[in-house]
């Protein structure tokens, strides 16, 4: 089982960055897969990026590609989402998803583990 916490999330214009962090607990974190999803209000989690565990596969929704990047440091137990060139359409709650499956599903329901997530607003 593992525990996921995310941060740094807030309120920024259209156009700034975010970085957001999501802090894996236990020592098997090399073993997930992990995802970043997003949820807006009235609408319908949806997949926004993923890696794979040994970081050599990313995947990306149409929507972020070329703004967002996602890593991970397996050392750390942690795995990031570089937010550039934000859009007021990327105001969401963010959150962190893992699986022990090494496949990377754009489907919620396929992931095991989930964080409590982190608001993220962009201003026009």
């Amino acid at each position: 089982q593992v525990h996921l916490v995310e941060s740094g999330g807030g309120l920024v214009q259209a156009g700034g960055s975010l970085r957001l962090s999501c802090a894996a607990s236990g020592r098997t974190f090399s073993r997930y897969t992990m995802a970043w999803f997003r949820q807006a209000p009235g609408k319908e989690r949806e997949f926004v990026a993923g890696i794979s565990r040994s970081t050599e596969y990313t995947y990306y929704a149409d929507s972020v590609k070329g703004r967002f990047t996602i890593s991970r440091d397996n050392a750390k137990n942690t795995v990031y989402l570089q937010m550039n060139n934000l859009k007021p359409d990327d105001t969401a709650v963010y959150l962190c998803a893992a699986d022990q499956g090494s496949i990377v599903s754009q489907r919620f329901n396929d992931w095991d583990y989930w964080g409590q997530g982190t608001q993220v607003t962009v201003s026009s």
